[in-house]
């Protein structure tokens, strides 16, 4: 397979945002494995129950840090319980039924956590507010996702030895993270904003434990920093394009030209029947557009741009998710096939 020097991916490349629908695990790895080409994902199935979701499946990583499941979410634990025991067991599964379909592969690998700032406004602390609250659990939480991921990343490159991994974090809440928008758990309060220096360090500290794993950040929100983003040194900003208006044309340029691929959503994640996905260049006609807008070259589309749904499929049918991928990859190729 062709790589890009830039981007191990290649171009004209296309992936999914992470969740499948149903509660197989091999049915998911076949279909990610058989729809698409240079740049699989490990799928999530969050319809099997808590510990399958992200915020479940994110705190089964951290290191030397658990939690259980509460009314109200999930909340940090003192033990590994039956909740962090049933994520460890979810995981295992899916990494089974993953190596099993991607014999022989020599891709990219892509794995996704949820990101430390989404994390923070989404984990409890003991008395019940999140852990975002407070300053030095924030920054322990995310020293342990960093400790939990490196173990993580390197049994995936274990399983699938002639893989590139590259992680994704999923950020949905950074954008109300910096705007001190994520509510206490009264209700009737909100969170101080965080520093963006702040944030951005953190996040760069979590590039670095990467390493040499191309690091994704997806924020599904209106509001994706990108400069920040860029600034933390991630490869790749994954985003809903819908979302996108004209006040983000400047920075995502200069992303763009700053050597940060986009993963450019551009598909439902569910609400289409699969013989409605039958035009791949009207699927990424927003993707010319934006490009127009930004003057950027046509040559640089293939390469800088990999084509995915907007979000998850998990709330789609098996038949939707498979022409989904598809359609993806389809609509990745007439990028190359026809830049202007």
């Amino acid at each position: 397979m062709t790589t890009n020097k830039k981007f191990p991916w290649g171009p004209a490349a296309a992936t999914g945002v992470g969740s499948m629908p149903g509660e197989d695990a091999r049915e998911a790895a076949r279909t990610v494995a058989g729809e698409l080409d240079s740049l699989l994902f490990l799928p999530e199935l969050p319809a099997r129950g808590p510990g399958a979701d992200i915020v479940g499946r994110t705190t089964g990583l951290l290191a030397e840090l658990y939690a259980r499941l509460e009314p109200s979410g999930w909340r940090i634990g003192d033990r590994p319980g039956r909740d962090t025991r049933r994520s460890w067991a979810w995981l295992r599964e899916d990494l089974d039924a993953f190596e099993e379909f991607t014999q022989g592969y020599q891709g990219v690998v892509k794995v996704s956590t949820l990101g430390p700032w989404s994390l923070a406004a989404a984990l409890e602390r003991r008395n019940g507010e999140a852990m975002l609250g407070d300053q030095g659990a924030t920054r322990d939480l995310a020293d342990s996702l960093a400790e939990g991921l490196a173990g993580h990343l390197a049994e995936v490159r274990r399983r699938v030895p002639g893989a590139t991994v590259a992680i994704q974090f999923d950020e949905p809440s950074l954008p109300f993270v910096l705007a001190g928008r994520v509510r206490t758990a009264s209700g009737y309060r909100t969170h101080r904003a965080v520093d963006r220096g702040v944030v951005q360090e953190t996040l760069r500290r979590l590039v670095a434990v990467a390493g040499e794993a191309p690091t994704v950040v997806h924020c599904c929100a209106p509001g994706v920093p990108f400069g920040l983003l860029r600034g933390a040194g991630v490869a790749a900003v994954s985003c809903d394009l819908g979302l996108l208006t004209e006040r983000d044309d400047e920075a995502v340029g200069e992303a763009v030209e700053g050597g940060v691929a986009l993963f450019a959503g551009v598909l439902p994640g569910a609400g289409v029947v699969p013989a409605e996905l039958s035009d791949p260049a009207g699927t990424v006609t927003s993707v010319r557009s934006l490009w127009r807008r930004l003057g950027l070259s046509p040559g640089l589309l293939s390469e800088s741009v990999v084509v995915t749904p907007s979000c998850g499929l998990a709330g789609a049918s098996p038949a939707y998710a498979r022409a989904a991928l598809a359609q993806c990859v389809r609509a990745a190729r007439s990028l190359a096939d026809n830049p202007e």
